[in-house]
């Protein structure tokens, strides 16, 4: 597992990088002292695991929680108790440390966090295994904690929108914290194709095309250069 840690406090931070490089199977590939920063290292990277702090000024842990992807598991560290009850509300946390954090109790927050990603793809698993259809035919989309169920003939369009896409229906719009890359890898190729860098359209959808764009409903998307070749040859043309 990779992780980061996320510390305004240099000897805590410092204390929690060396329990990361003596912990086995756990490799810190970086660390901050603001939650700034640390945001923008994760909107590019993947990590696994992040040992947050929560006490900073400006930007505290807990602001940071609220933007996190619900697959990357977090450990607070604090020198208050007062607030594990509150940390309850948040199912990326996995433990909660008191500082000074000893190392057996470092472990065995790091135990804890290899057990729920272990859960984890078991209820993956087990879920695929259900219900193939369900799988093949639809996905969920994450809003406000809230899984919304849709069915792939729903999609209209997909628009990104910088750390975030917009997924279209004929008549809602899903904002989505998520990147065009991850929905387009869930998407079954031959009904959706990306036309552009920051469209990808449901193919069965498109009412007209003319010149270097695509009508669906009621919005006309471009097609990039690039990509209009492969948008012509799947096209059953007279």
């Amino acid at each position: 597992m990779n992780c980061i840690v996320i510390d305004d406090e240099l000897a805590s931070r410092m204390i929690t990088e060396q329990l990361c490089s003596q912990t086995s199977n756990l490799e810190m590939t970086s660390s901050f002292d603001n939650c700034v920063d640390a945001l923008k290292y994760l909107n590019d990277n993947e990590v696994d695991v992040i040992f947050l702090d929560l006490h900073m000024e400006s930007f505290s842990g807990f602001d940071l929680l609220k933007t996190l992807k619900e697959d990357q598991k977090v450990v607070l560290t604090t020198s208050d108790k007062k607030f594990a009850s509150e940390s309850y509300d948040y199912d990326n946390i996995v433990d909660y440390l008191v500082k000074p954090v000893t190392p057996e109790r470092f472990d065995k927050a790091v135990q804890r966090v290899r057990k729920q990603f272990v859960l984890d793809q078991i209820s993956v698993d087990s879920n695929e295994g259900e219900s193939q259809s369900n799988r093949v035919n639809s996905l969920y989309i994450n809003i406000d904690r809230r899984l919304i169920h849709l069915q792939f003939d729903e999609i209209d369009y997909v628009e990104a929108d910088g750390d975030y896409i917009n997924v279209y229906t004929a008549t809602e719009n899903y904002h989505v914290h998520t990147t065009l890359k991850r929905i387009r890898e869930r998407l079954p190729e031959p009904v959706f194709m990306q036309i552009h860098r920051s469209y990808i359209i449901n193919f069965n959808k498109i009412i007209d095309i003319q010149d270097n764009s695509v009508l669906i409903g009621r919005k006309v998307i471009p097609i990039s250069r690039s990509n209009r070749p492969m948008l012509m040859e799947r096209l059953n043309l007279l």
